[in-house]
């Protein structure tokens, strides 16, 4: 064990015959102790080895400050102000916009994040690869017209050495560990009635004002939301997610926190149908 642990303060472990101080590095299958003991680990172990101290000093820290910078600029570049995505200029950036994707790939969120930092990188991946999705079929009218519908449900994305579907990244990642409702106006289906894709990547430092103007941007949309102070026609988003909604008094309540117009307690609530035409 004395071995590893030295191994671990070295600076390279691939130098031939590097003095890491209480050890000298030889070869690829051994190393020696300088004082009087010797090991000898087998070339599966030493690779084996490598991986794992890798993986930790990547895992560790904080995250690189420019990782959602490209996808900022291509967001600037290919969504308008309502929201609507130019598919195929994104598709004449691939290169770039694939770039990003590995280093989403490269770079999971670790343990020393802050919960800003995590969450930013979330959102900002379940839009991305939802992105990478319409334009892994492109042309296509309905993202409801991939995988049969069950687009959601599969397993494409690598993150950290682990595969998730859009599905597992929305309710067992966001939903479940940050308790966050406004986070249903930030995550985009590449669909009409979806909330708009933000011009712009999450950021840690800005999130929490990105957020309530996704909320109060979406709830004062006439387009998704028919708000009066005594009645009000609203999105099914709500209605699939009340839960989330309502965990600190009623739906109403809820919506009045955002809406320009404040509806009544007693107004009756009808759901709109959602239009899943591609949101382009």
């Amino acid at each position: 064990m004395t071995g590893v642990i030295a191994i671990a303060r070295c600076k390279t472990l691939l130098t031939p015959f590097y003095n890491c101080g209480t050890i000298f590095w030889h070869g690829r299958n051994s190393f020696y102790l300088r004082d009087q003991y010797k090991m000898h680990v087998t070339q599966s172990f030493s690779h084996l080895f490598l991986l794992f101290f890798l993986s930790v000093s990547v895992s560790h820290g904080q995250p690189p400050a420019s990782l959602h910078e490209p996808w900022n600029e291509l967001l600037h570049k290919y969504v308008g102000a309502s929201g609507q995505v130019n598919y195929r200029g994104i598709m004449n950036d691939r290169s770039r916009f694939d770039a990003y994707l590995k280093s989403l790939s490269a770079h999971a969120p670790a343990a020393t994040w802050s919960e800003s930092e995590k969450l930013a990188y979330w959102i900002n991946a379940y839009n991305a690869f939802t992105v990478k999705t319409i334009l892994d079929h492109y042309p296509v009218k309905s993202i409801l017209d991939i995988d049969g519908g069950k687009v959601w449900n599969t397993m494409f994305i690598s993150i950290g050495g682990k595969m998730y579907s859009l599905d597992q990244i929305e309710q067992d990642i966001i939903r479940k560990q940050f308790n966050e409702p406004r986070i249903h106006f930030a995550l985009n289906c590449a669909s009409a009635s979806c909330p708009k894709m933000l011009n712009e990547a999450y950021t840690a430092e800005k999130l929490n004002a990105q957020l309530t103007q996704a909320a109060k941007g979406f709830i004062n949309d006439p387009s998704r939301n028919k708000i009066s102070a005594t009645s009000i026609q609203i999105s099914k988003i709500f209605e699939w997610y009340q839960g989330d909604f309502t965990k600190k008094g009623t739906l109403i309540d809820f919506l009045n926190q955002y809406s320009i117009v404040k509806i009544s307690a007693q107004a009756p609530i009808k759901y709109l149908e959602y239009d899943w035409s591609l949101n382009e």
